[in-house]
């Protein structure tokens, strides 16, 4: 089942030849129109009418979230602030959001390409899909509720949280397909079973996940206990949001939507290209976007590319699951949290010393996090009701800077094992 048949199963030659031409045009548009790359390109002595083979893409510069950061929020746009009929934005390692647009024209294209993964999961207009991810500034939501009306399925926006109404909800209004993270999947799993609620009483079929890790194994135990197919979906903010790449009901990889991506993998230490098959960093380079086009973005997450061809008849190329990342972001309950968040808050917390270690768990469907603080002598020897006001407080901040809750435990001063190269930060006991 596909969503644009002539596209999805392209010739690839065809293919290559529409992704140079759209390069070429992307190239022009953002030397045009972006200030940032047309000095980068001058800088490096970039001739862009000379970019005629995927070879040549190597000369170009990667573009990295910094780079975004630096030219916050609209210094990379390529179109006028009044052809942007869309803003979201991801959070950063220090705050600092990172700012992506749309016009008319990529809302078109983002809910098109969110169809194919939806329809390539198995998502057909007489499904009800139940989007459990939270709307917003986050490009989760909004992207797979676009994409789901654009195929014509009935759609329930219950965003995230309140797991027992989505469970009456799902029960009442029949839900066939659930969208969200896959530890939120097993929590409604766990709720469903307290409840007291059959699952087979339930109309679910289908399951489309994202936004964190997981395994195989938690794969086969959503499908197992919710009984249904579920897939794997992948996208990021900076390129697009979801509809980057997801799964067939083969299962079997990511096809990856080349017609609207120049893909790479690379050594990261290197930055040369990877064998085909080996694993690496995921580049990409946007084809079609218009008020946000990137140049080799630099994605940070690891996975490799799948050359055989897929049973379901696409060809598009596919990738792995992704492996990890090569930077020290951390997915927790489906955020982006970097270590340095958490010590840019502690540093501004008196009584708190420079020291501090996360350790990560995975307690039944969700991840528990443990922020364990340093803190002086006499804070630690301090009367409980101090303690306490002090958790209080390191919590709040943690939440409103990291958008997520997380559990605080103080600790005597050189309590934290101490080292001599990099400090290791985090403990994820996750069996992803």
């Amino acid at each position: 089942m596909y969503w644009e048949e002539n596209n999805e199963c392209m010739d690839r030659d065809e293919l290559k030849q529409l992704q140079l031409e759209r390069l070429e045009s992307t190239l022009n548009r953002v030397y045009l129109n972006v200030p940032f790359y047309r000095k980068k390109f001058d800088e490096m002595n970039i001739d862009i009418d000379s970019i005629r083979s995927f070879d040549d893409l190597r000369r170009l510069p990667f573009t990295t979230k910094d780079d975004l950061r630096d030219n916050y929020p609209y210094g990379l746009f390529a179109v006028p602030l009044r052809e942007v009929i869309r803003i979201h934005a991801s959070s950063g390692t220090t705050g600092m959001s990172t700012v992506v647009g749309y016009t008319k024209n990529d809302i078109k294209t983002w809910s098109n390409l969110v169809a194919r993964t939806l329809t390539a999961g198995g998502v057909t207009k007489d499904d009800v899909v139940q989007i459990a991810f939270g709307y917003g500034l986050f490009t989760g939501g909004f992207g797979l509720h676009y994409g789901a009306e654009r195929i014509g399925a009935s759609v329930i926006p219950m965003s995230s949280g309140n797991t027992a109404r989505q469970v009456k909800i799902m029960q009442d209004f029949k839900t066939t397909a659930l969208i969200c993270t896959p530890s939120y999947a097993l929590l409604i799993a766990d709720t469903i079973k307290d409840m007291g609620i059959n699952v087979n009483s339930l109309s679910l079929k289908y399951g489309l996940f994202g936004a964190e890790p997981w395994s195989e194994g938690m794969r086969q135990e959503i499908q197992e206990r919710l009984k249904i197919i579920a897939t794997d979906n992948y996208g990021l903010s900076e390129v697009m949001g979801p509809g980057v790449a997801g799964e067939c009901l083969e299962r079997d990889g990511l096809h990856l939507n080349e017609d609207h991506f120049l893909i790479e993998v690379i050594n990261p230490d290197t930055l040369e290209p990877v064998p085909a098959g080996d694993v690496g960093e995921l580049v990409i380079t946007t084809l079609t976007k218009e008020a946000f086009p990137v140049i080799r973005f630099r994605t940070r997450d690891l996975t490799r590319i799948l050359p055989e061809p897929c049973k379901c008849g696409r060809n598009l190329i596919r990738m792995s699951r992704v492996m990890g990342r090569t930077d020290d972001m951390l997915i927790i309950k489906g955020a982006n949290v970097f270590p340095s968040q958490i010590e840019s808050v502690l540093f501004d917390i008196e009584g708190t010393e420079p020291h501090y270690q996360i350790i990560i768990d995975r307690k039944g469907a969700l991840d528990d996090v443990t922020v364990h603080v340093e803190v002086s002598e006499t804070i630690f020897f301090d009367e409980m009701k101090k303690q306490s006001e002090l958790i209080d407080l390191i919590k709040r901040r943690l939440s409103s800077e990291l958008g997520i809750s997380v559990n605080v435990r103080l600790v005597e001063k050189k309590t934290l094992e101490r080292f001599e190269g990099k400090a290791r930060r985090v403990i994820d006991n996750r069996k992803l």
